[in-house]
């Protein structure tokens, strides 16, 4: 027995429209973790250039505070 997997399309490529920057902040939390960690491409079926972009733009929101770097998981209890 073969088991064909449905080969995951990049979201980027897909819609040209929608663009990956920085200060979409809210696009690019779909692409990160609980714990903070960027997610990788074989998951979320971003391809090799889009998920370079992802990547950085991630980064930036890091850097300027938009995005975090990691959670706190014993602030989420309370």
């Amino acid at each position: 027995m073969v088991l064909l997997s449905k080969r995951k399309i990049c979201k980027f490529c897909e819609n040209p429209d929608e663009k990956i920057d920085y200060k979409n902040y809210k696009t690019l939390r779909r692409f990160i973790t609980e714990q903070g960690k960027i997610i990788p491409s074989r998951i979320t079926g971003t391809c090799a250039r889009h998920q370079r972009e992802l990547t950085r733009a991630i980064k930036r929101a890091r850097n300027i505070a938009l995005l975090p770097y990691s959670y706190d998981v014993t602030q989420s209890y309370k």
